[in-house]
């Protein structure tokens, strides 16, 4: 493990996998039409899919995402309409017509879904261009750009992963990127964990699309090459891990948790830098990034931070971070040599 998981990943993780089970299970066992007639023994199951999607996914998403991740309460809206989708194609007919209106707004949304993959083959070309002078991370400067608005944060920055993907595969597109201060300890700054992963990944292309080829060609390949194509995140993560896990690029203090998760950090902001012992089993919900149980060092902030987690769909704030890294004296006097400037 990268980072030992907290309390609010492990909740949503444990969503995610519930949510996958609820659903599984509705589209598994509901009949395709209810026969009225029978009583609630033909209703009961059509009862616990009601519950479960509109009652106890909202739920739980509520309170293990939204509260105990400190995210904003619009995103509950996020688990009603995949339950409504869900109920349109799951339940049975005489009952999922009343969720029909879910395909009155297809069009519309197939259409927005266009414009959106308009606007990133557009974002990705004009990325890609702009990584040849770019001094920095295109992630940080779409966070800086919208980090004091959420729902324009939520929706750009997931973006910008792809033209970063780029920047940080190609070490010509990186050449003017800041030098790090030192390293976090990462398993994926290991040249046998790349090769691994792009094995596992080449070899699960393979195997979806002689799974898929039988059933349909378009979406083997489709899967197939989604499969191929992370190749280019898996050698972005390993360049990040490696060679720009800690960096200070003028008044930013940048941390990179691989190149999934990241936290950047106004140098003004951090108000002590504590060198030491921090053991996790000490305090289990703080964020630590860093490989095993124990930091090297310790960020104590003015104000609370955005850490930016899963590629930018979920963020939450932070008060301090531990991080174990080579050499902890290194950022101790880069910060020194900057309060003192």
């Amino acid at each position: 493990m990268e980072e030992p998981m907290r309390t609010s990943a492990k909740k949503r993780l444990h969503f995610f996998i519930i949510a996958i089970v609820v659903f599984t299970l509705g589209f598994q066992l509901l009949p395709e039409s209810l026969p009225l007639n029978e009583g609630l023994i033909a209703t009961w199951p059509l009862a616990l899919a009601v519950g479960g999607y509109f009652v106890l996914l909202p739920v739980l998403y509520w309170l293990w995402v939204i509260k105990s991740g400190k995210q904003k309460p619009w995103k509950i809206l996020i688990v009603f309409s995949l339950a409504c989708l869900c109920a349109r194609y799951s339940f049975p007919s005489n009952i999922a017509e009343y969720f029909e209106f879910i395909t009155y707004v297809r069009y519309p949304i197939i259409a927005i879904l266009l414009i959106v993959e308009l606007y990133l083959m557009v974002t990705i070309i004009k990325g890609l261009w702009q990584a040849r002078s770019l001094s920095g991370d295109p992630r940080v400067h779409t966070f800086d750009k919208y980090k004091n608005d959420d729902k324009k944060l939520t929706a750009a920055l997931p973006l910008s992963w792809e033209p970063a993907s780029w920047y940080y595969t190609f070490p010509r597109f990186s050449r003017n990127h800041p030098e790090a201060l030192t390293a976090l300890k990462l398993m994926s700054s290991n040249r046998w964990h790349w090769l691994s992963m792009i094995a596992v990944f080449f070899i699960a292309g393979v195997i979806s699309y002689q799974a898929l080829v039988g059933w349909s060609e378009i979406a083997a390949v489709i899967v197939a090459s989604l499969f191929f194509y992370s190749i280019i995140l898996i050698t972005a993560n390993h360049r990040v891990s490696k060679h720009y896990s800690i960096y200070q690029n003028e008044e930013k203090l940048m941390i990179n948790g691989a190149f999934l998760n990241f936290l950047s950090v106004n140098t003004s902001d951090i108000a002590a830098v504590n060198i030491g012992q921090f053991n996790k089993k000490d305090n289990k919900e703080q964020l630590m990034m860093g490989k095993g149980d124990k930091a090297n060092i310790e960020l104590v902030f003015t104000q609370p931070q955005i850490y930016v987690a899963m590629m930018g769909s979920l963020n939450e704030p932070v008060d301090k971070v531990w991080l174990n890294v080579a050499n902890p004296q290194n950022i101790a006097d880069a910060l020194d040599k900057t309060d003192s400037q």
